[in-house]
């Protein structure tokens, strides 16, 4: 069997692209990781602060992350995710926090 030339679909008319198709950059999700030391007061504020979360919102996150261990905190293009986990990684480690920040391709 053969394949049909590029451009045409399988019943014979021609398939045109009005335009080319832009792919959307990948995006990431930033997500936080429990740990045993870190303060709750102190996740609820990274979230207010660095993801711009009203304080029920991160309250609420950070429930998350303590009961099922992380949570996803945004998606975001892989910059902003990047930049996004090394302003909470310095902000903990200057606070001397161990919490973890961590970005995966959605």
């Amino acid at each position: 069997m053969m394949a049909d030339p590029p451009g045409h679909s399988p019943d014979g008319s021609v398939v045109v692209d009005t335009k080319p198709k832009t792919k959307r950059p990948p995006l990431y999700k930033v997500l936080l990781l429990n740990d045993d030391y870190t303060p709750m007061e102190f996740v609820v504020h990274v979230l207010e602060r660095f993801f711009g979360l009203n304080h029920a919102q991160a309250f609420e996150i950070m429930l998350t992350v303590h009961k099922k261990g992380l949570a996803v905190v945004g998606v975001f293009s892989h910059e902003v995710a990047e930049t996004k986990v090394t302003q909470v990684m310095d902000f903990a480690r200057r606070h001397q926090h161990p919490l973890q920040c961590t970005m995966e391709k959605e």
